[in-house]
């Protein structure tokens, strides 16, 4: 009798510890909130591209990327518009083809989340 109580008591456990993995893994996919910040980032704006200690390592792809694009040559104000500069920068990229901290895809229009 004990035996079967204390083995229900571990299967409620494990379930448990299963169904918090699965939320915080869930959690964890959205890398980008929903106001377009990527750790305290505003992913808009004037962006130089680096080759080492960047604040974003960027991975470019052609299809579900965390942000869509949009290189403009003047006014990058909404979220995925992005001027790219040598100075002055907003913030600093480095594009990598493994372990991206954001993946991006470029667009001719509608930038932004996907």
């Amino acid at each position: 009798m004990k035996g079967s109580v204390l083995m229900k008591k571990i299967i409620c456990l494990l379930i448990c510890m299963i169904f918090a993995l699965s939320v915080s893994a869930a959690s964890a996919a959205s890398k980008i909130n929903s106001d377009g910040y990527y750790k305290g980032i505003r992913l808009a704006g004037k962006v130089k591209v680096v080759d080492s200690f960047p604040d974003i390592r960027v991975q470019i792809v052609n299809s579900f990327p965390d942000l869509k694009v949009q290189v403009v040559d003047s006014f990058p104000d909404r979220i995925g518009k992005w001027q790219f500069v040598n100075s002055f920068a907003d913030f600093k990229i480095q594009f990598v083809n493994s372990f991206p901290d954001i993946k991006i895809q470029f667009v001719n229009s509608f930038p932004g989340l996907p």
